[in-house]
This record gives C-alpha cells, structure tokens and sequence, in this order.
C-alpha cells in the first residue's frame, strides 16, 4: 500500500480501541494514541531510505513491531514525569501497545499485496500474501483512507451521542 492507505488502515483498526480508551475515562490518552498511530504508520517503509536493507525485508516483521513498541515503551517512560497523571495510563504500557499496533496495521496493508510480507523474519523468510490488489492501485488506497476516516468519523459521532 501507498501512504494513503497506510492512513486509512491505521485509523480503521485504531477507531474501537480509541473508543474503548474514551470510554474507560482517558480521552487524553485515545488523541494521542490517534496522532501516534498516523504518525507511524508508514514507520516501516524507512526501508526505502536505508542502505543494504531490503524493501519489505526486517522493517516489515512482527519483530519489528515488537521492536518499534520497544522503542516507545522507553519514550513513554522517560516522558512519564511529564505527564503523569495526564494520560491516565503507564506511558510506558500505551508506547508499546502503540508501537506494535501501529507497525502491525502497515503490515496489514502490506500482505494485502502480491509482494507480500515475511512476518516471521529472522526465523523465516517465507513471504504471505493475499494477493488482492497491488500497492500502487489509486482505489484501494483512497478505498483504505476513506474507510479509515469513516470509521474514525463514526467512533467520535458516536462517542457524543454517550457523553
């Protein structure tokens, strides 16, 4: 999938779990989990820019979600002070359920082409796909974004109509 798509599957599969934050009392943290799950979505194709990694090579695998929660698992404990009692939620907790999510959405998007993805990388490299439209194709990305939009549209509306 291109960017737009990315978007789309990001917003699309974060819409409930933003909800069920709001609705456990921590609308603070469903935003920022929104902004964090845009804002990463198209973390693993900074593959494109790295020598001598291969596109849709390790940036591509459930070891890279688990790594890029990691990641904001320590940012979110180091931002701790900052925002303690802000978001609700340990910090540290929300980085790495966000991390993982995020990377896991773009793989989402990704094995819905004939390229594919090797998920289990390093422990194989045998590629699945379901081969349903190519990355390039205008329709299904717009398609993607717009149910991503849609759906996020219709948690809010529907948050509103709780409150």
């Amino acid at each position: 999938m291109y960017q737009l798509g990315h978007y789309g599957i990001a917003m699309l599969v974060y819409a409930p779990v933003g909800a069920a934050l709001v609705l456990a009392g921590h609308p603070f943290a469903a935003y920022v989990g929104g902004a964090v799950m845009v804002g990463t979505a198209t973390l693993p194709d900074c593959d494109h820019r790295l020598p001598l990694v291969e596109h849709r090579g390790p940036t591509h695998s459930l070891a890279f979600a688990l790594l890029v929660g990691g990641v904001l698992a320590v940012a979110g404990s180091a931002l701790a002070p900052a925002v303690d009692g802000v978001l609700g939620l340990d910090p540290a907790v929300l980085g790495f359920a966000l991390g993982t999510l995020s990377v896991s959405t773009h793989l989402l998007g990704d094995v819905l082409t004939p390229m594919g993805i090797r998920p289990l990388w390093p422990l194989s490299r045998r590629r699945y796909s379901l081969n349903l439209t190519p990355a390039k194709n205008r329709v299904a990305n717009y398609g993607l974004f717009a149910l991503g939009v849609l759906a996020t549209a219709v948690t809010v509306v529907g948050l509103a109509r709780v409150a």
